[in-house]
């Protein structure tokens, strides 16, 4: 079946000048152009729109989109089921939450033990989710679903104590990363530091025999290129992104 920009925007729910913008950049196109000048959609863009808005809906901009979709091994079924993957998790953190909190009231009123372990759990789960809506695409794609399942299971696994040992780590590497960089010097005493404290903390999430030192390095070369492991990063001030990943090509070359 085929929509005009009016009929498509009502259907998905979009505006008709989103639709208009997509087609500008290149992102989302239509079928042809009638005779009258209007803009027409067949099934593929239908598809493709669905596509597009699944992705938004995990967070992802329209140039990591565009990206995806223009590269020559796009497949769509197996992005659908990295979206179902992920929409799955976050029913599954909603669900905990909702357990935690009505277990929470329980306990408060004397009708159940809660021990420490359980009131943090909840929000393990949440940080999952908002990992997945935001980088869940790119690291399935680079790593497989497989192996980023069992690091999610690995972090909804850990105790109280394991859970307050990696939020340390992760300040103290933006705090060491931080010194690192006056010294310029990717191959110093405080970037090896830096290294080792990175490596600790991806160790406390993926599990076992899934480190290494190509895999390690590869996680700095994705922090240089997502703007949104960059901006993390580089709250350790400008550059330290690409900073870490030089260090990590040292200590992992």
């Amino acid at each position: 079946m085929d929509y005009t920009v009016k009929q498509l925007a009502r259907l998905s729910g979009v505006t008709t000048r989103t639709l208009r913008y997509y087609d500008e950049i290149g992102l989302l196109k239509p079928e042809r152009t009638a005779e009258n000048g209007y803009r027409i959609y067949g099934q593929a863009q239908v598809d493709l729109l669905q596509q597009i808005l699944f992705y938004r809906e995990l967070g992802m901009s329209l140039g990591d989109i565009r990206e995806i979709l223009d590269s020559g091994d796009f497949d769509r079924e197996r992005a659908l089921e990295s979206h179902l993957e992920a929409l799955l998790q976050k029913k599954e953190q909603v669900e905990m939450l909702i357990e935690n909190v009505s277990k929470t009231l329980s306990a408060m009123k004397g009708e159940v033990q809660m021990n420490d372990e359980e009131k943090f759990r909840g929000f393990q789960k949440e940080r999952i989710a908002e990992n997945e809506k935001a980088y869940g695409a790119e690291i399935r794609e680079k790593y497989g679903a497989q192996a980023i399942d069992a690091a999610n299971e690995r972090m909804t696994g850990m105790t109280k104590e394991q859970w307050e040992k990696q939020e340390r780590l992760a300040k103290e590497i933006l705090e060491t990363l931080e010194k690192a960089m006056e010294t310029k010097n990717p191959a110093g005493e405080l970037a090896q530091k830096a290294y080792g404290l990175h490596k600790e903390w991806l160790c406390m999430f993926w599990p076992d025999g899934m480190y290494s030192k190509e895999a390690h390095r590869g996680m700095g070369e994705m922090y240089v290129a997502d703007e949104r492991f960059r901006a993390y990063y580089e709250s350790a001030g400008e550059g330290a992104a690409d900073f870490l990943k030089e260090a990590l090509e040292v200590y992992c070359g």
